[in-house]
């Protein structure tokens, strides 16, 4: 890769791993499900009147808007509200590469080989060892629904790869469209008119600023930026960047919101971001073809951040 894409790769780790962050602050401002509805709406529009026709059929686009926007993103930002810290849940979030792989090789027959599984046992074992970590410094709830993101996280990947987008980023605005109605729905129903109202009324810079960066930052140029170097690089060339999203997830919370960082974390990292890279980069024995160069195939994997993949993060991060 040149240095100026290498460069950009970074940058793009570093503001889904920032997003995390961002999404903490946001928490103090917003219920959790209305901020994720703000995220998606704002994320959406203008850009849906500029994108043109969705080019994947609408099974495609309300399936991984239904799996990645309402329930992934739901259940983190539900965790987070809960109490699961920033850094650890842009750590936890990343064993969506063993989901994908596991529920790859039941749907699209991709045999994970010696290599691979190795790489699934490893990240699995990051997140028992995250998880006596986080039962000691924070609730089993929130790390629980982060867990369950994770899942939700991997089946909008490998619906992703079933749809095979020709154009990613057409793709990621319609699915983006999806999930704003239910979102607001269920913040309604589950946190109240009351609380929403009075979180929109009391609307200032700081949450005003929250919902530009997770919505136009971290989703649209981040996802735009990772499909332009997946379109120019192989997939093999970008994926190890999305490692770097808990990296910086990590120390930036710590370093923004005081957040300590155990040795039982550092070495749940180092499980788990070892265990993801195997997982994510070793290749399958065999594979079905469709759907290799989706955004949940050559870019499989975007993170609260991120490009959805059974190898990559995705955009949403």
């Amino acid at each position: 890769m040149r240095p100026v894409h290498t460069a950009l790769a970074v940058l793009v780790a570093a503001v889904w791993g920032f997003n995390f962050v961002v999404i903490q602050i946001g928490l103090g401002h917003f219920p959790p499900l209305l901020l994720s509805a703000l995220r998606f709406l704002v994320a959406a529009l203008p850009a849906v009147f500029f994108t043109g026709r969705p080019k994947v059929a609408w099974k495609w686009i309300l399936g991984v808007g239904a799996a990645l926007g309402v329930a992934k993103f739901g259940l983190l930002f539900t965790g987070m509200a809960a109490g699961m810290p920033a850094g650890l849940s842009s750590l936890v979030l990343q064993v969506q590469a063993v989901f994908t792989a596991a529920l790859a090789s039941v749907v699209l027959r991709e045999r994970p080989g010696r290599v691979r599984m190795a790489g699934m046992v490893v990240a699995l074992a990051g997140i028992v060892v995250a998880a006596v970590d986080g039962g000691t410094s924070g609730p089993v709830l929130g790390f629980t629904l982060v867990v369950a993101a994770a899942a939700c996280w991997g089946v909008s990947n490998v619906l992703t790869r079933k749809a095979a987008p020709p154009d990613a980023m057409n793709f990621m605005v319609w699915v983006c469209t999806v999930p704003v109605l239910p979102l607001f729905a269920l913040s309604l129903l589950l946190e109240g008119p009351e609380r929403d109202l009075a979180a929109l009324r009391g609307l200032d810079w700081s949450g005003a600023g929250v919902i530009v960066y997770v919505a136009w930052v971290s989703t649209v140029f981040g996802f735009g930026a990772w499909s332009h170097l997946m379109r120019r690089y192989p997939a093999s060339s970008v994926a190890p960047f999305s490692l770097l999203v808990p990296v910086f997830g990590m120390s930036s919370a710590a370093l923004v919101l005081g957040e300590g960082v155990s040795g039982l974390r550092w070495l749940a990292a180092v499980l788990l971001v070892g265990g993801v890279a195997l997982t994510s980069l070793a290749p399958a024995r065999a594979a079905t073809r469709t759907g290799a160069r989706g955004e949940g195939g050559a870019a499989a994997g975007v993170s609260a951040g991120s490009p959805p993949a059974g190898a990559a993060a995705s955009p949403a991060r």
